[in-house]
């Protein structure tokens, strides 16, 4: 009789190509990926995957299962998610946020919110990737891209200002001519990102990151001026605020969840939280 979590791992070799990159997803050893397939072809009698040295393939039965292996998935996460609505005010509730905002901005302001949750676990996942609120990766996110998929509810929760930081010491030995910069990766799409490269102008970039964090250090360490959001400045006591107010971007945050998950009542209870704690002064005070 077919294990109908075996799915999963098929769905996962399907979306990861390779049994290294479902087991790192599914967090477990390729081994065991590559022996729930097997069982799942046990089961229904039919060979899904062709095993060859670059990698699993689809055959072509294969192929034709997973449309219909997705709408399982997707029953499934629906039942889990209505699942939550006659739920009780205790259990766990998982946040996802960028790495920088979580560790600089809510992990300071936790703990009062924790005090009024009792039976409540919070579980803050610091996650670069947008991760699936349909698929129960998370019950709230915390995103700087507004969603486009159907079937979320989306509120707006702060507004983030940016601003130009270096060392006290370094934007005073320098003039502003003979600055230099270190900047995230080219041709990046947000706003804060695209002035500071109008604003370097000829002046030299002396190095570029993908990590916010890694331009904060380098600005705290004098190796240059960066853009960074206001919230980050608590990361490092040298991190000193030159030419305020010369950046003019801003990027919304929004809190976003799914529209059967809301209804559960410990996960409403943590959004409103949210919501109030971003309306604080406290909040506001970081991040302008």
């Amino acid at each position: 009789m077919m294990n109908w979590d075996d799915l999963r791992y098929f769905l996962a070799l399907v979306d990861c190509g390779t049994l290294t990159g479902a087991a790192r997803c599914l967090q477990v050893e390729h081994t065991t990926v590559a022996r729930r397939i097997d069982a799942l072809e046990t089961a229904l009698g039919l060979r899904l995957f062709d095993r060859l040295v670059r990698g699993w393939q689809l055959t072509t039965e294969g192929k034709n299962l997973v449309a219909h292996a997705r709408e399982v998935e997707e029953r499934w996460f629906s039942f889990e998610r209505k699942a939550l609505q006659t739920g009780k005010m205790e259990g766990v509730v998982r946040i996802s946020a960028p790495p920088a905002l979580s560790t600089f901005l809510l992990a300071p302001h936790l703990k009062n919110l924790c005090k009024n949750l009792t039976g409540i676990e919070l579980e803050l996942q610091a996650e670069r990737q947008q991760v699936s609120l349909g698929k129960r990766e998370a019950d709230i996110a915390l995103r700087m891209i507004r969603p486009q998929t159907a079937g979320l509810v989306i509120k707006p929760l702060a507004s983030i200002g940016y601003g130009l930081y270096s060392t006290k010491a370094y934007s005073r030995k320098y003039a502003a001519a003979d600055w230099e910069f270190v900047a995230y990766e080219k041709d990046s799409p947000t706003p804060h990102h695209q002035w500071l490269e109008n604003y370097i102008g000829q002046r030299k970039i002396c190095l570029r990151s993908n990590d916010q964090m890694v331009l904060a250090q380098c600005a705290a360490a004098s190796m240059g001026l960066t853009v960074l959001p206001h919230y980050l400045r608590q990361s490092h006591r040298n991190l000193y605020r030159v030419e305020p107010d010369i950046c003019p971007a801003q990027r919304k945050l929004w809190l976003v969840m799914h529209d059967d998950v809301r209804r559960s009542p410990r996960v409403r209870a943590v959004a409103d939280l949210l919501i109030e704690l971003f309306a604080s002064e406290a909040i506001k005070q970081v991040l302008n």
